[in-house]
């Protein structure tokens, strides 16, 4: 029986069922110190000074760390974050101070006992208000920041960190050639991950250098070259654990608490520290999901084909950039969704707020434009009073047309969406209605979206498999994804034992990522694990093979 196809236990399944699984919050060691953070009590405001005497003094507390101590900037494409705010915070929650004790319960005793001495400052509190001429600037040294990536074009002066236009054709002809013309605006908020385990770190810095993190990170790779980037460690010393996840869905890519607990542990001689959210913090000083404020004008002819469409997105990145500016520049090249719209024109912009800062999240940003997208095209169709799913089918892209961004499309990078349209209104029975009543006072509704999404990952992202055959005739199989709730384990070793003709209770995962051992993987984002791990798993087997065989 093929391995694949079938519903099998997941590898890391008993010891979840059995309550045995280990997170990262559940280490507990007689040389372990606790952290708690301080945090921003405005939206925005003057530090004017961080008063740390009495916490000090208080029992347990082993040491006190504010943003002047160590006034570094990080950032995936621009550095622009503090890992500890310096002189302004940014944003309701933001991390201002870090107190270190013998337990957690002297710890949050000693940040009570933390004075910050505020000056509020007016906030910034959507993203239309972000790019109003009159607002407050959140980053008045925009131009100072080091560019980690060359393709982002922040404007010093502005709360705008990165714009990305598309023009496509002639827009004037479209509106000309218009006969029905509509306007929509969405406005979308900031969301939180919630994931059921909250963010944590561990770090220690032993006596010969090296740094040790352990974390619930998506990317412990990513971790591993800013801990080294940033603090100047050779990356050879620095050494990342990722025990299993308890759900990450994006908010576990960012390097937050790392940087923290690294500097904490710095602060107490390199001793092992903890740095663990609560449910409130990891809601209001961690990362969160990106919101929006999409702005679409749409023309139409009669004949409901479309003519023309004029978009302004406005990407709350929040307080710092993170990976917004990457969102940006992905919902700009699919601005459309997956219509034929031949004269458009798109501003996508990634504007500061006085809102947690923004990172990755489920569908990376296409979710919400794709939203927005549909909303215009049902109001459309309305105008125009033409069914719905007639208005896409007379839409959608087929071969022969071109994307926003001008790329000529064929079957093989589109597919063939009439036909998934109608294999789709049959499986739904679209013809009898999208809104049945039926005795009772139920309503059985149905809607339609369309979308697409390009992949933003990089073409050098890297993934890797190591295999070791057991005397026993099984195999390990260890990979740098990290298991955060997912399968991702589980699928590769059906993956490998369908290559090598076993059972895949014939192939022991190692579920903890450690960067000394594992072969290095990208991040696990972006719905990409299996196939990337999978593919370096077949190559692995087929060498595995080889070898047998001689």
């Amino acid at each position: 029986m093929s391995a694949l196809g079938q519903s099998v236990p997941r590898k890391e399944a008993p010891n979840k069922v059995n309550g045995t699984v280990k997170y990262n919050y559940d280490f507990t060691s007689n040389d372990l110190l606790y952290c708690w953070l301080v945090t921003s009590l405005y939206g925005h405001a003057k530090i004017r000074a961080v008063d740390c005497s009495a916490a000090l003094q208080s029992p347990g507390v082993q040491a006190v760390i504010t943003g002047k101590d160590y006034p570094t900037l990080v950032g995936v494409m621009l550095d622009d974050r503090p890992p500890l705010a310096v002189d302004r915070a940014r944003y309701f929650g933001e991390p201002i101070a870090v107190v270190v004790a013998n337990s957690l319960f002297e710890a949050r005793k000693a940040a009570d006992l933390v004075i910050v001495d505020y000056e509020p400052l007016p906030v910034v509190n959507s993203p239309g208000d972000a790019v109003k001429p009159e607002a407050p600037l959140l980053h008045p040294n925009l131009e100072q920041y080091n560019k980690v990536e060359p393709e982002i074009y922040p404007e010093p002066g502005s709360n705008i960190a990165h714009r990305q236009r598309i023009r496509k054709g002639d827009l004037q002809r479209g509106w000309a050639e218009s006969e029905v013309i509509i306007e929509t605006t969405v406005k979308l908020p900031q969301s939180d991950h919630a994931a059921m385990e909250t963010r944590s770190a561990r770090a220690q810095i032993r006596a010969d250098g090296s740094v040790v993190i352990h974390t619930p990170s998506q990317a412990p790779f990513m971790v591993k070259t800013m801990i080294s980037r940033y603090f100047q460690i050779d990356v050879g010393k620095v050494v990342v654990h990722t025990p299993l996840v308890g759900g990450a869905y994006g908010g576990k890519t960012t390097v937050q608490l790392e940087l923290i607990a690294y500097l904490a542990s710095k602060a107490v001689n390199g001793r092992m520290v903890m740095v663990a959210n609560s449910r409130e913090q990891d809601m209001s000083s961690s990362a969160v999901q990106m919101g929006l404020e999409a702005r679409i004008k749409l023309g139409a002819a009669k004949s409901g084909k479309i003519k023309a469409a004029e978009m302004t997105f406005l990407i709350d990145s929040g307080a710092y950039t993170d990976s917004a500016p990457i969102m940006t520049k992905a919902i700009a090249a699919n601005c459309t969704g997956p219509y034929n719209i031949e004269h458009l024109w798109c501003d996508a912009l990634c504007v500061y707020t006085n809102h947690p800062y923004a990172t990755a999240f489920r569908g990376f940003g296409h979710t919400a434009y794709t939203f927005a997208i549909e909303r215009a095209l049902e109001k459309m169709a309305y105008a125009l009073g033409m069914d719905p799913f007639t208005f896409r089918e007379i839409n959608v892209l087929v071969p022969g047309n071109t994307s926003p961004t001008q790329v000529p499309l064929n079957a093989s990078n589109l597919g063939d969406l009439p036909q998934c349209l109608q294999k789709l209104k049959k499986l739904i029975n679209w013809q009898e209605g999208s809104r049945i009543e039926s005795q009772g006072g139920l309503v059985r509704a149905k809607g339609l979206s369309c979308f697409w999404k390009t992949s933003s990952s990089p073409t050098d992202a890297i993934s890797g498999a190591v295999l070791m055959l057991n005397a026993d005739g099984t195999i390990n199989l260890i990979c740098g994804a990290s298991e955060c709730g997912q399968g991702t384990k589980t699928a590769v070793a059906q993956i490998l034992a369908e290559r090598m003709g076993m059972r895949p209770e014939q192939i022991h995962v190692v579920m903890e990522v450690d960067t000394r051992l594992s072969p290095e993987h990208w991040k696990t984002v972006a719905s990409m694990s299996t196939y990337m791990v999978g593919r370096a798993v077949l190559a692995a087997a087929d060498e595995l093979i080889r070898q047998l065989r001689e």
